[in-house]
């Protein structure tokens, strides 16, 4: 959802621009990834890597290992990598050591500058590093060029140019409108809740885990106060299922009243049930953009955060794992007490037209 936009505005310059997708295989879930290459209108990758899952230095090292001979054979002008996973950093080291036309490969990096101050999550030194080896800076609000310039990043590699996630919930709104999960799943429009759970912090952590099973189920409770047909929607990501099994919590998680577990949704759907639903409770940092430009009530399951612009002008409210916290925020939205959020100016729908400019300019 990141790439599609800007891969349809490069595709308007093909007399400029020869542009090539790679597709890193980071996320493996094969179904999964070829639904949402159909739902975005995205051609099939030109490459294929094939990293598949392991720890974050196995990943990695697979990704660095099989993109450098892609960026050998290819020798290209320009690197785009997006967000903040491990796919981003290992094909951003991969172009730091690798010299041609007198310098390193050029990397630009699409989500650049946000910042959560949390050391422990393997996102935040993906971003640190990255960002420190890009040498254009896409970035989707105003506090990441704030954070770049106190890193002295040089402000000549700064483009402030919006979220390109924002760009495609815009261009895909006929699809969203055409698609019949609500049928599929027999949901009722802000009759539900909807729920994503998926970070290691939360998910590979018994007790966390524990935890946001015992939220979900006082969710449920005190939204069945207000409205007896209520339910609540976890589209199950894989490594959630894998953990709640290997903690012998699955059981403990079907048990709570009104939940429907699903399969993961593709892009098309999810954004369906994300913009009919009547809240979302999530640890996703994209999910936070979403609602917020959706003006859907989002309660993040997180300590620490790196698009505030969601807290500050948005809709969602940062709850961590603290269930009195999210009860209260629970019972403020089945009210109508709960904060109106505003979209932010520079979630227009035209970030991958900034994106595609600013290269232009730099190729050219």
């Amino acid at each position: 959802m990141k790439l599609a936009p800007v891969e349809l505005e490069l595709t308007r310059f093909k007399h400029l621009f020869t542009h090539k997708i790679i597709h890193t295989g980071q996320h493996y879930d094969h179904r999964l990834s070829k639904v949402f290459f159909k739902d975005l209108d995205l051609p099939e990758p030109d490459i294929f890597l094939g990293a598949g899952s392991g720890t974050h230095a196995e990943q990695t090292a697979r990704i660095m290992a099989e993109f450098e001979k892609v960026v050998l054979k290819e020798r290209p002008d320009l690197v785009i990598v997006f967000g903040d996973v491990n796919s981003t950093i290992a094909c951003a080291l991969v172009c730091s050591k690798i010299h041609h036309n007198g310098g390193t490969v050029p990397l630009a990096h699409v989500e650049a500058g946000l910042r959560s101050f949390d050391n422990t999550m393997p996102e935040e030194i993906n971003r640190i590093v990255t960002d420190a080896l890009s040498e254009m800076l896409f970035i989707t609000e105003p506090a990441g060029v704030e954070n770049l310039i106190k890193e002295g990043t040089d402000r000549k590699k700064i483009f402030l140019t919006g979220d390109t996630m924002i760009d495609s919930l815009v261009l895909f709104k006929k699809k969203f409108d055409e698609s019949r999960v609500l049928k599929k799943l027999k949901l009722s429009e802000k009759r539900y809740i909807l729920s994503t759970i998926h970070r290691p912090v939360n998910v590979d952590n018994r007790q966390n885990f524990s935890k946001i099973i015992s939220i979900l189920k006082s969710v449920s409770a005190e939204a069945l106060k207000h409205d007896p047909g209520v339910k609540i929607v976890l589209p199950i990501h894989p490594r959630t299922l894998k953990m709640a099994e290997k903690f012998s919590l699955l059981k403990k998680l079907k048990l709570i009243k009104n939940i429907l577990i699903s399969e993961p949704a593709g892009y098309t759907d999810f954004i369906k049930l994300l913009k009919e639903c009547r809240f979302v409770i999530t640890d996703s940092g994209g999910i936070q953009e979403e609602a917020t430009f959706l003006k859907i009530p989002c309660l993040t399951l997180r300590d620490s955060f790196e698009r505030p612009e969601t807290l500050k002008i948005g809709s969602n409210t940062l709850c961590g794992l603290n269930e009195e916290l999210v009860l209260k925020k629970t019972a403020e939205i089945f009210n109508g007490k709960y904060k109106q959020g505003k979209i932010p100016q520079l979630m227009d729908g035209k970030a991958s037209v900034r994106i595609v400019k600013a290269i232009k300019t730099r190729l050219f």
